[in-house]
């Protein structure tokens, strides 16, 4: 179908744009065998409010920030895969008959999707996947649907036009995620049984994703997140967002940052990864989890994970879905290395090239 994307096959280079609350983050990848590599990478800032809380504000400057980023990579690639955020999303596993062809199942759910969604059918963009044979009656088959308000959808292929991509992919972050852990599972023994938590801290919001055995059986979004910390430092030193920003990357702030500022806010990560899987355990039949992947700009910050390891008593480890990866030379590898935890989803998107 490719109304949303996740059936369409692609042979280009595809851009993944991962759109957030504070930027654009650009990532390109090739792949030789089972080895990727690095292609383009950038980073740009957005004006404050262009996005808020993974809903685009202002397409025109979302348009102008991809462009930039587009630029400042100096890829040639012009076809582009973007997400949407998980809570704009509704998923159900639906059972249909087997044998059916594509268009006949295509025109059967498109009939039958109005029960399963609870908005009018002409104000959401709709996509299914088969996901095999019926446990429970071989003669049917598991069918993923999504169903996504055709407004975010629109606004985000909008802003690829406006700097003039080629809208060809607009996946579920959740689903960008899971592809991406791909890139870290080796890290895992064990894979098959493990429960492992994937916790996304961005500037304004921290997306849970539980994986069993590599798939997503749960997410939630909760509003906290890196911002926090950045209107601290401005609160307490009087400085301008953008220095508050820079300071926080770069250091040079007082003696007093780290006991008065940066640990209490860690501590306040801490309680919100706590409070999170808190949320998982109370919905789901699990009440452990094997280990716990931090991502996101906040999952940079020294000591982060062993503080949480210890609170929590499980293994932490910090994203890095370039681990294994080589990296073109007109890559800034140091930045790539500095950005890695946060440029999960953008890895996730820039995979599509390969399906």
């Amino acid at each position: 179908m490719g109304i949303l994307g996740f059936l369409e096959r692609n042979t280009k280079p595809l851009l993944g744009l991962d759109i957030s609350s504070t930027s654009v983050k650009l990532l390109e990848l090739s792949r030789q065998g089972d080895r990727y590599r690095v292609e383009s990478y950038a980073v740009k800032a957005l004006p404050p409010n262009a996005v808020v809380e993974k809903n685009i504000n202002e397409v025109e400057a979302v348009g102008e920030a991809l462009r930039s980023v587009v630029k400042q990579s100096s890829s040639r690639a012009k076809d582009a895969a973007v997400a949407v955020a998980g809570s704009a999303v509704i998923t159900k596993m639906i059972e249909m008959p087997g044998g059916m062809s594509e268009e006949v199942l295509e025109t059967q759910i498109t009939l039958e999707a109005d029960q399963y969604i609870p908005y009018p059918l002409e104000e959401v963009a709709l996509d299914f996947e088969v996901q095999g044979i019926s446990e429970s009656n071989p003669e049917q088959v598991d069918v993923l649907l999504a169903a996504c308000r055709r407004e975010n959808v629109d606004l985000r292929v909008t802003a690829l036009e406006l700097a003039n991509l080629n809208p060809k992919v607009v996946d579920v972050e959740a689903y960008t995620m899971e592809r991406a852990f791909g890139l870290i599972s080796e890290q895992f023994e064990d894979q098959e049984d493990q429960v492992v938590a994937i916790l996304d801290i961005g500037s304004t919001m921290t997306t849970l994703s539980v994986l069993v055995g590599g798939k997503t059986v749960y997410t939630r979004e909760q509003l906290f997140g890196g911002k926090q910390l950045t209107e601290e430092i401005q609160r307490r030193y009087g400085l301008s967002v953008e220095e508050a920003g820079l300071a926080k990357k770069q250091g040079g702030l007082p003696d007093d940052y780290e006991t008065e500022v940066l640990d209490p806010f860690k501590d306040a990560v801490v309680q919100q990864v706590t409070r999170s899987l808190q949320f998982f355990f109370s919905s789901s039949q699990y009440n452990d989890v094997d280990h716990i992947v931090l991502a996101g700009g906040v999952a940079s910050l020294e000591g982060l994970g062993g503080l949480i390891s210890e609170k929590l008593g499980t293994p932490v480890s910090v994203a890095n879905p370039f681990a294994n990866m080589s990296v073109s030379p007109k890559v800034n590898a140091t930045a790539l290395a500095s950005d890695a935890p946060a440029l999960m989803i953008a890895a996730g998107l820039a995979m599509r090239s390969f399906d």
